[in-house]
């Protein structure tokens, strides 16, 4: 029987967005704006209180295909961090990861938020390449940010 390759991957950034340290963090944790701004996602559903039942479309490289997963919010303090979880499952290929979300309220209406964490990824995800995996992890990370100002903008107007 063949093994799984598996590679591990570290994630680190930073985000400013331009509304209260309070908004945000609504923002951050309202099921409807998650569904609308992580990048891929068809379905997002509640599957009990601060976790989810997810299905993706991913695309890394020539890895591309449906991933089902799971969600789940941990170690709450509001409005200043949580922990996100993330599980999820596609065509021979598996991601398995943990994140620590903390805002900080820079002026009134000016939050960062940093996002620290570790995943370990597995099957044809790990065989693209680490580098690969690392940037992929990035750019959809940060277009989640992204879309995530432009709602919060939307929302202000």
């Amino acid at each position: 029987m063949a093994q799984t390759e598996e590679r591990a991957l570290k994630v680190q950034s930073s985000y400013e967005f331009d509304i209260s340290q309070g908004e945000l963090w609504r923002l951050l944790n309202d099921p409807e704006v998650l569904a609308s701004t992580i990048p891929g996602v068809k379905s997002f559903t509640p599957a009990g209180p601060n976790h989810y039942q997810a299905t993706m479309n991913v695309g890394i490289g020539p890895v591309r295909g449906s991933y089902q997963g799971a969600v789940q919010v941990t170690d709450q303090d509001p409005p200043n961090a949580y922990t996100l979880k993330v599980e999820g499952k596609g065509p021979g290929a598996f991601i398995n990861g943990s994140g620590r979300i903390t805002l900080s309220a820079e002026t009134s209406d000016k939050t960062r938020v940093d996002v620290e964490g570790d995943a370990q990824v597995g099957g044809v995800l790990a065989r693209v390449g680490q580098r690969m995996i690392g940037n992929a992890s990035k750019s959809i990370i940060r277009q989640f940010f992204d879309n995530v100002k432009k709602r919060a903008k939307q929302q202000a107007s």
